[in-house]
């Protein structure tokens, strides 16, 4: 008889695809990151449940679901660099691991990135570079970037981020006010200039420039 865990393993990759998460590189790459070891404290035994939950520094770590479709919607190519703004707990970091050549990942919140660098090593992940610094600026030093991830709602796409994405590239971001619903969107670049793309309806928390006080 299947073990609880391996049973709720299997409901939540069910749950992935029945919100819509059909790629099967991103499926397998989610099936890998085992979102337990991200979720502290009494929220752990809902770590396969399709939520989103609290953790440090007043962030979430996102609804699964949403992960795997800004996954998705990301289109991440094996030779891609990836710049993620919000590493947050580090699961989407981790998942972007599985699918890239290399990820760089951000976060304002020294508390979460000590939290998350912690589980980078226990994970042994080696083709992601950690760095707690304002995202909203991006990384102009390792600009640019094939694929560009932010888990923070702006207003607008922000003006160095679009800068820092090649031609050819796409950036997935929550846009809207904070506090009313926002539209998840896909930004392509191309020679003359950015197509924008409305995928869903999502809540995230915003955008903050300056580090955090943690």
């Amino acid at each position: 008889m299947m073990s609880t865990l391996a049973e709720r393993q299997m409901q939540f990759l069910f749950a992935l695809r029945s919100k819509g998460v059909t790629d099967a590189r991103v499926l397998t790459a989610m099936e890998r990151t085992d979102r337990a070891l991200f979720v502290k404290g009494h929220f752990a035994d809902r770590a396969y449940d399709d939520m989103p939950l609290p953790i440090a520094c007043g962030q979430t770590i996102s609804q699964p679901s949403v992960v795997g479709l800004m996954t998705q919607a990301l289109q991440v190519q094996p030779r891609d660099k990836v710049l993620e703004v919000g590493t947050g707990s580090g699961y989407q970091a981790a998942i972007l691991s599985h699918l890239a050549r290399r990820v760089y990942t951000v976060d304002r919140h020294k508390t979460l990135m000590r939290d998350a660098r912690a589980i980078f090593t226990k994970l042994d992940i080696t083709n992601l570079t950690a760095f707690t610094a304002d995202g909203s600026f991006g990384l102009p030093d390792q600009a640019p970037f094939d694929r560009i991830l932010v888990t923070a709602a702006a207003e607008d796409p922000p003006g160095p981020l679009l800068a820092q994405l090649k031609v050819g590239g796409i950036m997935v971001l929550p846009v809207g006010q904070s506090d009313s619903v926002q539209q998840l969107i896909r930004v392509s670049r191309t020679d003359t200039g950015f197509e924008y793309e409305e995928i869903r309806p999502v809540r995230f928390v915003p955008l903050l420039e300056g580090l955090g006080k943690d």
